[in-house]
């Protein structure tokens, strides 16, 4: 099952949950990281890394001499790659979402192809053995969907390999992008279920409330856990997320507490999970419920996960 680690808003603790989950998760699995226009997961996992590629898009670079000016190219294009000038064509390379279709009406074969490079997908493992998949878009790149497709490509090979060694398809943790943009719904899109952390300030519980009504068109079970619960001065936060999931059907599988100790541990790339006994609990926990949870959901062909 692939369980995505979401969050309406960066900041919500969704990367030190997926962190501590991958630490404590007792059964075969494949860590990602596939917030690839800021990944941090890396540091507090620190996977030996094995493989990089970088990953390209084909698009147009150059319009040669046999152009016959007819502008099937830059008629066809809707994201404003191609650009009429009176009767000059110019590329803009960056704007072209390499659909092909410039290539597929110019009659003259003009357009020179080429490619523009979009980011990198690292492999490896973690010091458990698990295998490890992250990606990070090239720095002022702004086609984020591309680079993820291609990953959760290299993804479904990970899997059918640890699956031909161990007899079973593992389990997948990704550390989804933050918010309800595009690359959030990309990845939400090709995941089994989803894990929402919650952060119950007035900002966290707007964007949690945002990010439910996203997700929850994805069809997939979905679930929450609270962050930070108990910060002193906001117990009413705290009440309104506990309200919000009951009304909504909404399974609240954990509240993490928030402790000074959990900060200074994160400020120094430690695990939740490791701080104490008391913490590698509540994320053991946390995992038992998670399968539980969702195993249950998609026994019933649910999309919520009631706990």
């Amino acid at each position: 099952m692939r369980i995505a680690i979401a969050s309406g808003k960066g900041g919500a603790g969704k990367t030190s949950v997926a962190a501590s989950l991958a630490r404590v998760w007792p059964t075969r699995h494949i860590m990602a990281d596939t917030d690839v226009e800021a990944p941090n997961l890396h540091l507090f996992l620190k996977p030996d890394i094995g493989e990089s590629s970088t990953i390209a898009l084909p698009i147009p670079v150059r319009i040669d001499d046999t152009c016959t000016k007819c502008f099937r190219c830059h008629d066809i294009c809707h994201y404003g790659a191609i650009a009429r000038f009176g009767t000059n064509l110019k590329i803009f390379p960056d704007m072209c979402h390499a659909c092909g279709g410039c290539f597929a009406v110019c009659e003259t074969s003009s357009l020179v192809r080429g490619e523009r490079e979009i980011g990198q997908l690292h492999t490896g493992f973690l010091a458990d053995g698990s295998p490890w998949l992250s990606g990070a878009t090239r720095v002022g790149e702004v086609m984020t969907p591309p680079l993820l497709r291609q990953l959760f490509k290299r993804l479904a090979c990970l899997e059918k390999e640890v699956a031909s060694q161990c007899g079973a398809m593992p389990d997948v943790i990704l550390d989804a992008p933050p918010g309800v943009s595009c690359p959030a719904v990309t990845v939400g899109s090709h995941v089994d279920a989803i894990l929402m952390v919650v952060d119950s300030s007035p900002f966290g519980l707007h964007d949690f409330i945002l990010a439910h009504q996203a997700f929850g068109k994805l069809n997939r079970p979905l679930a929450c856990v609270l962050n930070r619960a108990g910060m002193p001065g906001n117990a009413s936060g705290d009440n309104r997320v506990r309200d919000y999931c009951a009304k909504h059907n909404l399974a609240l599988l954990a509240e993490l507490p928030f402790e000074r100790e959990a900060a200074e541990a994160y400020s120094t790339g430690r695990l939740l999970a490791d701080i104490s006994a008391a913490w590698k609990e509540r994320f053991e926990s946390l995992a038992r419920a998670l399968a539980q949870c969702f195993q249950t959901a998609e026994a019933g062909g649910r999309t919520t996960c009631a706990k």
